[in-house]
């Protein structure tokens, strides 16, 4: 029989609680849904009124993964929804809100990753984002990224623009900015300009196109996430990697002394404690003061 648990008045279906997720660890999906309610506080603003795609891997990173956008069959009617513009203006589509704690768990008990657009539903044709994705392509790894953070801090700071890190969860790290203003083509534009710029400046080290036989020993300086229609890893959520790590938000003092992988590897059971520490060091991006026009 599936538990039933009641969430700040709502009643969310739980499942398979037992279930190990990360072998490796031993990690179980009650821990997956603990670490989620436990760390929604910092979450949920990062989550609220964006659409959220959702990477499933109910069986484990191991198992089959697949992206889910359109709202999940059985979900509950409390869950908010919105439409979302596609390629065709003509044919929307209805993705899922992750608003409060209740929708929070029900949603984590789906087993996923969280993706998010760099724009609001109320707002889909302006950007409020401008985002980095800084992926190494091996022998290349996080260190190598974090090289490229600086130079890219420095560079939008000359603009103006003030960046905040957070690792990928995976191999590399991601850069982000509250801008406002501006179209997601007009985002993507000024965030093409400054990867090619970056490869100019450091060119044994970067590279902005995609092409994979470019890519070995260097960092793929990814700025296609700011096209309307593309999604980035939120804030906290947990990756489908061999153990549950989080793209976590970091200091640019830890980027700057990242000598190792190690390092910069967070863990669901690391996050806590950071938060003690820090509080949400991407908190200033939730603040409508801290964004900038683009040049």
């Amino acid at each position: 029989m599936t538990p039933i648990t009641e969430v700040e008045g709502r009643r969310v279906a739980l499942s398979n609680l037992e279930k190990v997720l990360y072998p490796e660890t031993g990690f179980t999906k009650a821990e997956l849904l603990h670490y989620y309610a436990t760390t929604a506080t910092a979450l949920l603003p990062h989550l609220r009124d964006r659409a959220v795609s959702f990477l499933r891997y109910p069986d484990g990173p191991g198992g089959q993964r697949f992206f889910t956008k359109n709202v999940p069959p059985g979900t509950p009617e409390w869950v908010t929804t919105a439409e979302v513009p596609r390629s065709s203006p003509d044919s929307p589509a209805r993705m899922v809100l992750v608003q409060d704690l209740p929708s929070l768990v029900w949603a984590a008990n789906l087993v996923a990753e969280f993706h998010t657009h760099q724009w609001l539903v109320q707002r889909p044709e302006e950007a409020d984002r401008l985002v980095f994705d800084l992926d190494p392509g091996p022998p290349a790894h996080i260190v190598h990224c974090c090289e490229v953070a600086l130079w890219l801090r420095e560079r939008l700071a000359a603009d103006g623009i003030e960046a905040y890190p957070k690792t990928a969860g995976s191999k590399g790290l991601h850069l982000l900015a509250a801008v406002r203003g501006s179209s997601s083509e007009r985002t993507s534009e000024y965030a093409k300009a400054l990867a090619v710029e970056a490869e100019r400046a450091l060119p044994r080290l970067v590279v902005h196109r995609m092409t994979k036989s470019l890519r070995p020993g260097k960092v793929f300086v990814d700025w296609s996430q700011n096209a309307a229609r593309k999604t980035t890893a939120t804030p906290y959520t947990v990756r489908a990697r061999p153990a549950p790590l989080v793209s976590a938000p970091v200091t640019w003092q830890e980027v700057a002394d990242c000598r190792s992988p190690a390092q910069l590897e967070f863990r669901a059971d690391d996050i806590a404690p950071r938060l003690a520490d820090h509080g949400d060091l991407m908190a200033p991006l939730l603040n409508p003061e801290s964004a900038t026009a683009l040049p």
